[in-house]
């Protein structure tokens, strides 16, 4: 990171500027003077703890997850983590976008956590509330020592992601997954473009995700596709679902998994707001289909699922439920030099 061409976003009488009040602790906010990072702002916090539990009441699959980041710039208008902006004081609209908190020791801290007497060696969840492979990633590079630090520790985990910066550490995963269990996911849930400039308007492109798949195939990492968000009346109709999973076959996803969008406080809101925006002829069977609360109802939910399901098996990919992990395949070695050399499955 070329620092030189980081400010301070206020001045302080003794070095950078430190806010301790709005998050608890210490806290230098910087600023970076180049395009793809205009108008955000990095919370820079030294972590107390990076391995979190679960809620017992989540519908998430997994009981741990380590999120090296808060915020993310993909700015997902959809994004469900959204509210926990407000936890710090933070606006969960414009401020989630490019108000970004940055865990600079993460790997370190996560090191020290997996050696504890009572961490069980349970398996990892990252990417489940901001992607980890955000931009912010490719300036502080907290993934290559989390990563490693699971290796050494031959510790479970899965990473789901909408960036390409994960092929930069494709090396460090394949290492991994010959110690332990890696599942990895990229997420996709439609092709349209339009919809993806003004939905999701900091990722990669839908393609660009599905050269991700296919690259990661191509070397020997497993990886599956949530299908996600799929977007009512926007990326539902039948000839969208069909040419998405239709594409993620073609890139060599190993599964599938639709997911409906589903709309919690502070995402809702502002989800509602571009809605308005941008289709508002459509807010009013939002309002009926999410009337019930923040999740679709039972009869559509199953139908996309059915529908998604169907076409998998059509196309090759079966559908996978979204608590499997794939193991990534790892090259074994032979055992003489003269043997031929052979891919495994584990």
């Amino acid at each position: 990171m070329r620092w030189e061409n980081l400010s301070e976003q206020t001045a302080g009488p003794s070095g950078p500027a430190r806010t301790a009040a709005l998050f608890g602790t210490d806290v230098v906010s910087r600023t970076i003077n180049s395009p793809e990072f205009r108008g955000v702002t990095f919370h820079e916090v030294r972590a107390r703890s990076i391995v979190n539990r679960v809620p017992g009441a989540s519908r998430m699959p997994f009981e741990w997850t380590v999120n090296p980041y808060r915020g993310c710039t993909h700015a997902c208008v959809y994004c469900f983590a959204r509210r926990t902006h407000s936890y710090l004081d933070l606006d969960t609209g414009l401020g989630f976008d490019s108000q970004i908190v940055v865990k600079v020791n993460a790997p370190d801290l996560l090191r020290r956590e997996l050696s504890g007497r009572r961490w069980r060696g349970d398996h990892i969840a990252m990417g489940t509330n901001v992607d980890c492979y955000q931009r912010a990633e490719g300036r502080y590079r907290l993934m290559p020592g989390i990563i490693e630090a699971l290796r050494d520790h031959a510790n479970p985990f899965s990473i789901l992601t909408k960036g390409t910066l994960i092929l930069r550490d494709l090396d460090l995963l394949r290492a991994a997954a010959e110690v332990t269990d890696v599942g990895i996911s990229m997420s996709v849930g439609f092709l349209d473009r339009e919809l993806w400039r003004t939905v999701e308007p900091g990722t990669p492109s839908p393609e660009r995700r599905l050269d991700t798949v296919r690259t990661l195939t191509e070397h020997g990492i497993g990886c599956g596709v949530l299908m996600a968000p799929v977007i009512p009346f926007l990326g539902d109709h039948p000839d969208q679902l069909r040419a998405t999973v239709r594409a993620i076959a073609a890139a060599g996803a190993s599964s599938v998994t639709p997911l409906v969008l589903h709309l919690r406080p502070g995402a809702r809101e502002w989800f509602m707001a571009w809605l308005a925006e941008h289709h508002p002829h459509l807010v009013q069977r939002y309002e009926r289909l999410y009337a019930g609360g923040a999740y679709a109802p039972k009869w559509y939910q199953r139908r996309i699922t059915r529908q998604v399901h169907d076409l998998a098996t059509e196309y090759g990919i079966g559908p996978n439920g979204a608590a499997s992990h794939r193991r990534i395949p790892a090259q074994r070695t032979p055992a003489a030099p003269e043997a031929p050399t052979q891919l495994t499955l584990l």
